[in-house]
């Protein structure tokens, strides 16, 4: 196995975990990328050997409006600062994944102002979408109808030379691999140009691509990455639970099998653009949505806070996602109400995780099926190992995990 099937991933949205102010006029002062260095112990007592982070890099307000892809946002600190977090994740063997926001850059972005004012004259020459026909002048094309943010032209061999030389740029100070965000924005080909040198470089680098509808099967072999999210996982998940109809989710697992034959998918059960899995499910249902993410194939990703049950509603709205993207105290005795039974079961979920490092690529055989009832076995991929799992959702959610003896391996406490 390479390393990237024992990784057990703890995605953590930078800013937020350490409580940067994000727009003007926001009150909090932050305690930099150290705050962070300082929970790695936290990390590894999860059981977890790898940290997905969100933007780092000087940007104007929520990290995904990049100003500066070389520099550490002044929020967090500095290069040293990202040195002593780099430095202390390696000494504990922990992986590292930078999020890579190469579909837009913010419009104040001082490459695109220099084009704006000298845009040239052929289209595929500008590294920026510019409307050349906008009133007043040429102008940005904004992405996803956000006005402050502006599309990269990824036709242009500036935009794929500018993207190359910043991963290979962070590739080299030691990152072992990049979410590439907003990815299904970006067309297969741009990823395709860049990734085959860099994995001739770095060969155990890893790629992952935000992908939320389309086909993924397809998304991976014409672009090149190694795996992208698995939304409709998620969202299966979730629904299931909140809706007390597991045959939702039987569907899914049907597809999820499918996807497995061609790549191995990035799952899991909350990012920094959903709503805490808490919020929509209580913390018994959560912590059932997690009993299925580490039972199945695939690799999981823990969306910090979720372990200690944090709360939170993603709004459609400015700020609408601050409420998502909480920060951490100063240590794990500062959590309460039902945060650290919960990070003690999922700890648990965890260690059933390493033990048996074969899940990674598990088929699910649906053996029993009712709305408030499922049991799945999750069988090892060309081996006969095998787990078998129980939902119920009668009085409340509730999940067992047993092994192939029948014994207990998890049980769901009631938080």
């Amino acid at each position: 196995m390479a390393w990237i099937d024992h990784a057990l991933w703890w995605h953590v949205y930078p800013l937020g975990f350490t409580d940067a102010p994000i727009r003007e006029g926001d009150s909090r002062t932050g305690r930099g990328l150290d705050h962070l260095t300082g929970w790695l112990d936290y990390v590894q007592e999860l059981g977890l050997n790898g940290i997905v982070l969100g933007p780092i890099f000087a940007s104007k307000t929520h990290g995904y409006d990049t100003l500066d892809y070389l520099k550490i946002d002044p929020r967090l600190g500095d290069d040293a600062a990202f040195g002593r977090f780099l430095s202390a994740c390696k000494k504990r063997g922990i992986r590292v994944l930078l999020d890579g926001v190469f579909s837009h850059v913010s419009t104040d972005f001082a490459p695109l102002l220099r084009e704006l004012e000298s845009p040239g004259e052929k289209a595929n020459d500008r590294e920026f979408d510019i409307d050349m026909e906008a009133s007043g002048g040429p102008a940005p094309r904004v992405w996803e109808g956000h006005g402050e943010l502006a599309r990269f032209n990824h036709e242009s061999a500036a935009a794929r030379e500018r993207v190359a030389h910043v991963m290979r740029s962070w590739l080299e100070r030691g990152i072992d691999g990049w979410r590439l965000d907003a990815a299904y924005s970006v067309p297969t080909s741009f990823w395709n140009a860049i990734i085959p040198d860099l994995r001739r470089d770095f060969p155990e680098v890893f790629f992952f691509a935000e992908i939320i509808h389309g086909d993924y099967a397809e998304f991976v072999r014409e672009s090149g990455v190694d795996s992208v999210t698995e939304y409709e996982l998620w969202k299966a998940i979730y629904s299931s639970i909140e809706e007390e109809n597991l045959f939702e989710l039987e569907w899914t697992l049907g597809r999820h099998n499918t996807f497995l034959e061609h790549f191995v998918p990035l799952t899991f059960v909350g990012n920094h653009d959903t709503s805490r899995i808490a919020s929509v499910l209580g913390a018994d249902g959560a912590l059932t949505a997690h009993a299925i993410l580490y039972t199945l194939g695939g690799m999981p990703a823990l969306y910090y806070g979720d372990e200690q049950a944090f709360r939170g509603i993603k709004e459609e709205r400015i700020g609408g996602d601050d409420d998502v993207r909480q920060a951490f105290p100063d240590s794990p005795s500062d959590f309460f109400g039902e945060g650290p039974a919960t990070r003690d079961a999922i700890a648990g979920l965890i260690g059933v995780r390493r033990a048996h490092p074969w899940l990674v690529t598990a088929r699910t055989e649906v053996v029993d099926i009712a709305n408030e009832k499922m049991t799945y076995r999750a069988h090892e991929h060309g081996g006969e190992r095998f787990l078998d799992v129980e939902i119920t959702l009668d009085e409340s959610p509730r999940a067992t995990i047993r092994d192939a003896s029948g014994g207990v391996l998890w049980s769901q406490p009631r938080l």
